[in-house]
């Protein structure tokens, strides 16, 4: 094979289709555009879930169901083994002393702190958070610890 001999592969460049060139071009008067309506005006763009005005999808389907979801509480868990690895004997569990210690991260807006089993505790630790589980609570007091939580 010889240098002159090597060509682009047919098909790989497509020449751009010219509209509005005459009516012998195939794509004249109308430019490809059909006659009047939205379609033929400039700027226009039909939405994503355009269904060429059938009524669309998400309004066939019936309304159903409700859930409680986005009024819930959610809970960053704190495991007894983090307590455990990152508190030492005596010390203070609070936001501020999880948030310094590196148990949690900055806490969202409406996110709650609960303290649960998952782990074994030696320490007497004074744990003071929103919410706290039976078993974890009982863990905390057997090692000699108290648990105040921020729910009654």
């Amino acid at each position: 094979m010889m240098v002159h001999q090597v060509s682009s592969d047919v098909g790989e460049r497509r020449t751009r289709k010219r509209v509005g060139r005459g009516i012998g071009s195939g794509h004249g008067k109308t430019s490809g555009r059909g006659h009047k309506g939205a379609g033929s005006r400039s700027g226009h763009k039909n939405r994503l879930v355009f269904e060429g005005g059938q009524m669309p999808l998400v309004r066939r389907i019936a309304k159903r169901g409700f859930n409680n979801r986005a009024f819930g509480t959610e809970y960053i868990l704190v495991r007894l083994k983090d307590l455990e690895k990152r508190f030492e004997n005596g010390d203070l569990v609070d936001l501020s002393s999880l948030n310094s210690k590196g148990v949690i991260k900055t806490r969202a807006e409406g996110m709650l702190i609960k303290v649960v089993g998952g782990g074994e505790l030696t320490k007497r630790l004074t744990v003071k958070v929103d919410a706290c589980t039976r078993g974890a609570a009982a863990v905390v007091t057997a090692a000699g610890g108290t648990v105040t939580t921020n729910q009654s």
